[in-house]
């Protein structure tokens, strides 16, 4: 299995995610339109479609909102569940999020691509959950080279070769052993879709600095799991 296949995968799953995630956003919208359409007539044209999705919701269209749900509700769980430790932690944040989606009604315009708008709220509830729960991952975080004696005792098969749900673990295991920030570049440019100028404008830095943030967390992840690609020596 190429390393470079797993770092670029995206997760096919969403473990975690239940049905209340959906009937806790359907049950917000309930109460979110009626009294708050415009007068008549978007506000600006729109750059992407999605941008123009959350225009016609803007203005009263609660359909419009459930196709935008769709389209993001997979590839922003990943992104939390990457990023985030545990399952309820992700599913309150992405509860999070979508509600302050849905209170951006009022003020909404579409200035950039939806994504970009999405993810900076994203990005800003993840930075408020550290700071609530003191855990930034940062002060926690095991060296690498403890991450790598650790999977180096894990390898127990005869041939020395791990299966891809192990290998699929370990990268888990690397991944959470990245620095915050690193981490969450990664994971953006895994499953936003936007460009690095994007998410360094997403997470507060230049761009450079974002391109090099992936560049490490690339780079710890190959570190961390290269010993055990199949046919490779040791």
């Amino acid at each position: 299995m190429q390393i470079d296949v797993l770092i670029g995968a995206r997760c096919s799953t969403l473990p975690g995610m239940n049905s209340g995630s959906v009937t806790n956003i359907s049950d917000a919208l309930k109460g979110s339109v009626g009294g708050d359409q415009a007068a008549g007539g978007s506000k600006c044209a729109a750059p992407d479609e999605d941008a123009r999705l959350m225009v016609r919701y803007c203005e009263g269209d609660l359909a419009a909102f459930q196709m935008l749900y769709s389209h993001h509700k997979a590839p922003l769980y990943r992104y939390l569940q990457r990023t985030l430790h545990g399952a309820e932690v992700a599913n309150d944040v992405f509860q999070e999020i979508w509600s302050k989606i849905i209170a951006s009604r009022r003020s909404y315009e579409p200035k950039a691509q939806f994504n970009t708008f999405l993810y900076h709220i994203a990005h800003n509830c993840v930075i408020d959950y550290f700071r609530r729960s003191a855990r930034h991952r940062e002060s926690q975080t095991q060296d690498i080279g403890e991450l790598a004696e650790e999977i180096a005792s894990a390898r127990e098969l005869p041939d020395e070769a791990l299966s891809h749900a192990q290998l699929e673990a370990l990268f888990r295991g690397a991944l959470d052993q990245l620095p915050l920030e690193q981490r969450e570049v990664f994971v953006l440019h895994e499953e936003s879709g936007l460009g690095l100028d994007d998410i360094g404008r997403i997470t507060g830095v230049a761009m450079e600095t974002a391109k090099s943030r992936l560049r490490y967390a690339v780079s710890k992840l190959r570190t961390a799991l290269r010993p055990h690609q199949t046919g490779e020596p040791v």
